[in-house]
C-alpha cells in the first residue's frame, strides 16, 4: 500500500509543480507582452506553491528525507538506536495528529463557516488549507509504517 501512496503522491506533485511553472510562465508572459499580469496567475501560483511545499514534505517524511541532525543516533548502540527512532516517530506522530490534522480540520472548518473566499480567484480558503490535515494524515501514515517496518534506517 505504501508503494501505491507514494506512486500517486508523485503523480500529484509533479502535476503540481507543472501547472505552477505554467502558471508562473503565463504571469511572466502576460507582463512583459500585454503590460499587466492577470490578478489571478499571482495567486494561484503561490496556492500551488503551499500544496507542493507541504505535500512535498509528506513525502520527503514517507522517503525518510526529511531534514534530520544524527548527532546522537551514530554513537548510540543498537538497541539505543531503536528506542530513539521509536521516540521521534512518536513525537512526530504526534505532533501530526495535533497540529497538522486537528488543527488542519479546525482551520478548515473556521473558514468554511466564515465563508472566506480567497481575492482573486473567489474559491473558498478552506480548499487551500486541506492540504494540511491531508499531509498530517500521510505523515502519520508514514510514521506509523516506520514503526512498523522491521530494519531500522539512520541517514540515506
Amino acid at each position: 500500500m505504501k508503494a501505491t501512496i507514494d506512486k500517486y503522491l508523485s503523480y500529484i506533485l509533479i502535476f503540481l509543480m507543472a501547472a505552477m511553472t505554467l502558471d508562473v510562465l503565463w504571469g511572466v508572459l502576460t507582463r512583459y507582452l500585454l503590460g499587466s499580469q492577470a490578478d489571478w496567475s499571482e495567486e494561484l501560483a503561490r496556492f500551488l506553491l503551499i500544496w507542493v511545499g507541504i505535500l512535498g514534505a509528506a513525502k520527503a517524511s514517507g522517503q525518510r528525507r526529511h531534514l534530520s541532525i544524527d548527532l546522537l543516533m551514530p554513537k548510540l548502540g543498537e538497541k539505543s538506536q531503536r528506542r530513539l527512532f521509536f521516540f521521534i516517530n512518536i513525537i512526530i506522530i504526534i505532533f501530526a495528529l495535533t497540529v497538522m490534522v486537528i488543527g488542519g480540520f479546525r482551520l478548515m472548518y473556521i473558514t468554511q463557516v466564515l465563508g472566506q473566499l480567497s481575492a482573486a480567484l473567489r474559491i473558498p480558503m478552506y480548499l487551500v488549507y486541506a492540504v494540511v490535515p491531508l499531509s498530517g494524515i500521510l505523515v502519520v501514515y508514514y510514521k506509523i509504517y516506520d514503526l512498523n517496518s522491521r530494519e531500522l534506517k539512520t541517514g540515506n
